[in-house]
């Protein structure tokens, strides 16, 4: 079994972001800026933001932090975008996931411009998924796309457990567009185990810990999940179950955490590159 260090893929990736940036600097003569705006005091998005403004900060990524009470109206939060999306000198938007439930997701992240939409999450970016005519790609299915960039990914059985729109369908659609023969599982699925058993590559972003077990033997396993149990990070996968087994797998953590942060700070950059450039 190998271990697919995400770690010292996001440390490489870090660093010709940040070479990228210093260029951009002498460029343009200002950093590329990101605008991150979070919605009330989830502690686990607290912490998720933190790291992020921390990486900016390491690249030399320009920052902001907008932040908005548990009880912002839906129109306020759209007029705090609307702002941002007019502001040329804000390049890239993150709106942090979740919003309290009185919130519409879907109607605010779509009120973000395409060109600023640093997480890919708007119709536009998805769309162009389809189309492989890429705009900006979600941040965790471009950071497994990445982790499997050295592996024959054509032709080969590979099975994503979990259909969420933050990395799900995202990564199956791109590993269709590499000619992967992709299965993409939920919770309505059935005979799961005998599916993901029958994988030559799995992919599994579901958050329930140590749910997958079954495993085919040489798998390449990509763990998306974070999970906290006993005081403890695992993944979506047990990894002690499947470890004998399997050809490669993400640790949890050190696996796909680091690099979807490092993709995050990849597509701030194509968004300030995009800006300077429509803005000429």
């Amino acid at each position: 079994m190998k271990i697919i260090d995400g770690k010292a893929l996001a440390q490489n990736i870090n660093q010709r972001t940040k070479d990228a940036v210093h260029e951009f600097i002498s460029k343009y003569g200002r950093s590329p800026k990101l605008s991150v705006i979070l919605v009330g005091n989830n502690p686990a998005s607290e912490v998720y933001v933190s790291s992020k403004q921390k990486k900016c900060t390491e690249l030399g990524i320009e920052s902001n932090l907008i932040r908005c009470d548990n009880h912002v109206t839906e129109s306020q939060l759209l007029n705090t975008i609307a702002a941002l999306n007019l502001d040329q000198n804000v390049d890239a938007i993150l709106l942090q996931l979740p919003l309290p439930q009185h919130l519409d997701s879907y109607k605010i992240i779509n009120s973000i411009a395409p060109a600023k939409d640093v997480d890919g999450l708007t119709d536009a970016n998805l769309g162009k998924l389809i189309s492989k005519h890429y705009g900006i790609v979600p941040c965790t299915a471009l950071g497994i796309l990445e982790m499997l960039k050295n592996k024959k990914v054509s032709g080969k059985n590979t099975v994503v457990v979990g259909r969420s729109l933050l990395v799900g369908k995202p990564i199956a659609q791109l590993l269709t567009n590499l000619n992967a023969t992709v299965t993409l599982c939920h919770s309505k699925t059935q005979n799961l185990e005998q599916i993901t058993k029958n994988a030559d590559i799995l992919v599994v972003a579901i958050g329930q810990p140590k749910y997958i077990k079954a495993v085919k033997r040489g798998a390449i396993v990509i763990d998306v999940g974070i999970n906290r149990v006993d005081g403890k990070l695992c993944g979506d996968v047990d990894f002690d179950a499947v470890k004998d087994i399997v050809k490669e797998i993400t640790p949890v953590p050190g696996g796909v955490g680091p690099m979807t942060i490092a993709m995050l700070m990849h597509n701030t950059l194509l968004c300030a590159k995009h800006n300077m450039k429509n803005n000429k």
